[in-house]
C-alpha cells in the first residue's frame, strides 16, 4: 500500500463521538486493528497531548529519541536528511520462547507540523508503511498514528494484531509520558 492509502486509516479528530472524545480528553488511547494481507496486521491508535502542536512536532521529528518512545526499538538513527529523510531502526521482541530482531530503512516524509509518512526502503519486513498525524484539539494535540505491516516471519495474522492492539496502547502512553515530562 502506498502512503497516500496509509492516509485514509488515520480518521480526523473531528469524527470522534461525544464519548470518544471524552475518552481521549481523559488520557486513554483509541485502537482499532484490522487485517493486512495473510501475515500482516494493520492498527490506528489516537491519543490527546496537552501540548501545542509545535511542541509536539519538534519532539516526535527527533528520531533518535523514539527510543525512549517505543521500549521494543533499541536503534533509530537518521541516515539523510532533506525533504526526504532516510531512518535505520531497529527492535528487538521477545515472543514466547523466541526473541525476535528486525531491522528497517525507511524513507520518511514530513509535511511540517501535520503529519510524518514512513514507508519501507528495506528491512526484514515484506511491508511496512505508517503515518502520524497531529491535529490541533482544544488546547493540545490530537496525535493519531497509523501503521500497516506485514513481518517476513510466517506468523497468523490475528497473533499480529492482538500484538499491535496490545502493545501499540501502551507504547503511545509511554510516548505521551516522554512528550509531556511525566
Amino acid at each position: 500500500m502506498n502512503t497516500l492509502s496509509v492516509s485514509n486509516l488515520v480518521e480526523s479528530s473531528c469524527s470522534w463521538s461525544q464519548v470518544q472524545q471524552t475518552a481521549l480528553l481523559q488520557g486513554e488511547i483509541l485502537v482499532k486493528t484490522r487485517s493486512h494481507s495473510a501475515w500482516g496486521g494493520a492498527v490506528t491508535a489516537s491519543m490527546y497531548l496537552p501540548l501545542k502542536r509545535d511542541s509536539v512536532w519538534q519532539q516526535i521529528t527527533d528520531y533518535p529519541r523514539w527510543v525512549q518512545y517505543f521500549p521494543d526499538v533499541i536503534k533509530s538513527e537518521v541516515l539523510q536528511r532533506g525533504e526526504t529523510k532516510r531512518l535505520y531502526q531497529v527492535a528487538k521482541k521477545a515472543f514466547f520462547l523466541f526473541t525476535a530482531q528486525v531491522e528497517v530503512y525507511l524513507y520518511v516524509i514530513e509535511v511540517l507540523q501535520q503529519r510524518i509518512q514512513f514507508r519501507l526502503e528495506q528491512g526484514t519486513f515484506n511491508d511496512f508503511t505508517a503515518e502520524l498525524q497531529l491535529q490541533d484539539c482544544g488546547v493540545g494535540t490530537m496525535l493519531t498514528y497509523a501503521v500497516q505491516a506485514t513481518p517476513n516471519l510466517p506468523i497468523p495474522t490475528v497473533f499480529i494484531q492482538q500484538a499491535m492492539h496490545l502493545e501499540l496502547p501502551e507504547n503511545m502512553r509511554q510516548m505521551r509520558r516522554m512528550i509531556c515530562g511525566r
